[in-house]
């Protein structure tokens, strides 16, 4: 393939953007939770056609609309294609092609074969393509990626063909890894993982095949438990002195499953998530059994360089690193579904994690009025998807809750949906409708686990009117513009400051009045908008780069931590 390609001039290049090249493309694994030993990367240099343009290269797994793409624009509808060949030892295997998200309907073919047709921007689908291979020589993959953004009925988040304010730039078409992998014919599809406080509950979905045996150890290797059943079938695993997973131990148990001729390796954290009476009666979020405030970012999870898709690794990272740095214990995936290296890292670093369901298209008035309600075709995409992401994300142990709706953007049924999310996973809680108080689109239904307030600058003073546990979901948005680090375009914040000081002045007032209102109120949670600054938005605690901190980190995390401890159960003692 020729090698004339090269990135966009990045408006705003991070710390990573000229790492990322045809040599090196998001090269890891892409499925901490389900690894085997044999496997291919079809990142790098594809062949990009488009309606209005042919020749082009473009580096997958970044989108179009990326600089890091070297295609840097919107197109609605993409042809990719590239040729691979299989390594010899897999001779006798099948081989499975594996995407981990394609933006927002997609058809594969391999050497002119279809072999997969998939809808929804934010889950990954995989084909069988054994039989559509040549016996030797080069195979093709063709991919054709259609996505309208916001002209249609998909879910999208906050992706917007005219991004500005609170609405981004899309993402079209490929935006992670492209994978091969050879398994056996009966294999393991993927670990549903249930834990608890004495162990493991894993159901291998398979292909096939008699009996499943799990084996746990230790991270070092040392064998600690093992259990067997018939292969597809919930297989209990007891744990023997059990180490606990949470922020302050992120301890994971390495897991074996072997089925046959296939074996994976793969992890989990014993951990339980639910609901605490605090010494008032109040109704608390506890993990593990002990009351805990979970205080985290707003985490949307967009880069200047590649939008929707992290530059590298260490990038897709960084922002979990400083999230730990600045002494909290959580994060809310805002609008946005992330790839599966990221829940790792959340898992492996000891972040509590909230998972927005991304919304259908809305317009987003300010403040937002009145919506209709989806059209029928976007409900049943929604629902769809919904269930995928549940099913996709089953097995994450620092997983502790859904957000199917997000201030009323979309929103309808919400009673109804509340407990299709309870029914497709009743080990979480449901965050029915976060912000509910702040629109005048829809009102409190009193569906889920969470009355979850919004409030700008805030904190907000949620009072508890029922069992379900109250969380300012969103307040601070105090904004500073940093010159030399700043989107083109109006900057935006819901208060402006005019330095680093004065940014760590506001902040400390507005954590001290909410390390106040947590044991006064009885609050279980707060998330602070946000992680880093986006596009126009300028209130992060780092620029969009990731090239500055805006405030005194030390004087942040002092409060950060002040605040779990004032919502924590020796608080309630």
């Amino acid at each position: 393939m020729s090698t004339d390609w090269k990135p966009k001039e990045p408006i705003l290049p991070t710390p990573w953007t000229h790492e990322a090249g045809p040599d090196h493309a998001l090269p890891e694994y892409p499925r901490p939770r389900l690894v085997r030993d044999r496997w291919l990367n079809l990142n790098g240099l594809w062949e990009y056609t488009t309606e209005q343009s042919r020749g082009e290269r473009i580096l997958v797994p970044y989108p179009p609309e990326s600089t890091l793409s070297g295609i840097g624009r919107h197109d609605d509808l993409m042809w990719y294609r590239r040729t691979f060949e299989i390594p010899p030892d897999w001779a006798g295997d099948r081989v499975l092609l594996h995407f981990g998200a394609v933006d927002q309907r997609a058809r594969v073919w391999v050497n002119h074969q279809l072999v997969a047709e998939h809808e929804g921007g934010f889950t990954e689908f995989s084909a069988d393509i054994t039989d559509a291979l040549r016996v030797s020589g080069p195979q093709e993959v063709l991919v054709r990626a259609e996505d309208r953004v916001d002209i249609g009925t998909h879910p999208l988040g906050k992706q917007r063909l005219d991004p500005g304010g609170i609405l981004y730039t899309g993402a079209s078409g490929i935006w992670q890894t492209v994978w091969l992998e050879p398994v056996p014919r009966h294999h393991i599809r993927r670990l549903d993982i249930d834990s608890d406080l004495t162990g493991l509950t894993v159901t291998p979905r398979v292909s096939g095949g008699e009996r499943a045996e799990v084996v746990v150890s230790t991270p070092d290797g040392e064998e600690v438990a093992r259990a067997d059943g018939p292969a597809g079938r919930a297989i209990r695993v007891e744990v023997p002195s059990p180490r606990w997973w949470s922020p302050d131990d992120p301890y994971l148990y390495d897991l074996t499953v072997h089925l046959g001729e296939d074996t994976v390796r793969g992890y989990a954290g014993l951990r339980t998530i639910g609901i605490a009476r605090d010494e008032r009666g109040r109704p608390r979020i506890a993990l593990n059994g002990r009351i805990t405030f979970l205080h985290g970012p707003l985490d949307q999870g967009y880069w200047p360089d590649g939008v929707y898709t992290a530059p590298t690794d260490e990038a897709l990272r960084f922002d979990l690193e400083k999230t730990k740095e600045l002494g909290f214990n959580f994060v809310r995936k805002h609008a946005k579904v992330e790839p599966a290296r990221w829940y790792y890292w959340t898992d492996k670093l000891g972040l509590l994690v909230w998972q927005d369901m991304p919304s259908l298209p809305v317009l987003l008035d300010n403040p937002p009025g009145p919506q209709a309600p989806p059209v029928p075709e976007a409900r049943q995409r929604f629902e769809a998807e919904l269930l995928e992401l549940i099913d996709q994300l089953r097995g994450v142990t620092s997983l502790v809750g859904w957000v199917p709706f997000n201030e009323g953007w979309g929103e309808y049924d919400t009673v109804r949906i509340s407990a299709l999310v309870r029914e497709a996973d009743p080990t979480r809680m449901v965050n029915a409708s976060s912000g509910v108080n702040c629109c005048h689109s829809h009102h409190d239904t009193g569906a889920g686990d969470i009355y979850d307030d919004h409030t700008y600058v805030g904190p907000g003073r949620p009072e508890i009117i029922d069992a379900r546990v109250t969380v300012d979901g969103e307040y601070g948005g105090l904004g500073l513009v940093l010159p030399d680090h700043v989107w083109p375009g109006p900057p935006m914040a819901y208060e402006m400051t005019g330095s680093p000081e004065e940014l760590t002045r506001r902040y400390a007032e507005v954590s001290t009045e909410l390390a106040r209102l947590v044991p006064e109120l009885g609050l279980s949670g707060a998330i602070y908008t946000q992680t880093t600054d986006v596009e126009n938005e300028v209130n992060g605690f780092f620029t969009y780069d990731r090239r500055q901190v805006k405030l005194d980190i030390a004087v942040a995390t002092a409060h950060n931590r002040q605040a779990i401890e004032a919502g924590g159960q020796a608080q309630d003692r």
